[in-house]
């Protein structure tokens, strides 16, 4: 066979081809079979990952528990950027440090596929918001930084015995931007202390498995 010339498609080479497509046959063809196997193949190759998909759900249910309007205004966080972005951090937190509780590869992989679905939806946030592209990587890797750094302070102030005074504490400066607690961050603290206690009661495994976050009303 000469590769060199070109293949040109004739009224033969359909007609040769016109069993292989009808659709109405019971038996597929070996040529159907193919290609069937080769859609399989790249509905695999692209498809999300399970602990991806996982997440997604996960992150759904953080952003509309962050959404509570009682957790805004006067008596909670500024509706602003700022404090809608603190809030889905905070619940974001919340969540994959109950994840971590768990030994499970699964819980390892969804917690990770959910920091990353967070920061993808932040990546998209700004670009829609005109942030130029060398400026959002800066400003993601900033974020991640800070993200660790109020993870890492939220699971202190949790595990401390102290009324609650160093929680109050941490939301008050990441939350509220304030230097001394008052009373928004006594209600926040309130309301973090009763998220956590839920998703402990929920526990890692359901998480893994898509279960909505337990996250409470505000």
């Amino acid at each position: 066979m000469d590769f060199k010339t070109p293949w040109r498609t004739t009224g033969r080479h359909i007609a040769a081809l016109l069993p292989c497509l009808d659709l109405t046959k019971g038996e597929l063809s070996f040529k159907r079979e193919l290609m069937g196997a080769r859609n399989r193949m790249l509905r695999r190759l692209f498809a999300p990952k399970p602990e991806k998909q996982t997440a997604q759900t996960l992150y759904r249910a953080i952003v509309d528990a962050a959404r509570q309007p009682a957790l805004y205004g006067e008596a909670g966080v500024a509706d602003t950027l700022e404090g809608r972005f603190e809030l889905v951090v905070l619940h974001t937190a919340l969540a994959i440090l109950e994840l971590r509780t768990s030994q499970d590869e699964k819980a390892k992989a969804v917690s990770q596929a959910l920091f990353d679905v967070m920061f993808d939806d932040f990546d998209a946030a700004m670009r829609e918001l005109g942030v130029g592209d060398s400026a959002v990587g800066k400003k993601i890797r900033f974020m991640a930084e800070g993200f660790y750094g109020r993870a890492q302070a939220l699971q202190t102030a949790l595990e401390a015995e102290d009324e609650g005074r160093e929680l109050q504490q941490v939301l008050a400066r990441n939350l509220l931007g304030l230097e001394t607690p008052d009373a928004r961050a006594e209600r926040l603290a309130l309301y973090v202390n009763s998220a956590a206690a839920a998703l402990r009661g929920q526990g890692a495994e359901p998480l893994v498995a898509g279960e909505r976050p337990a996250f409470p009303a505000a």
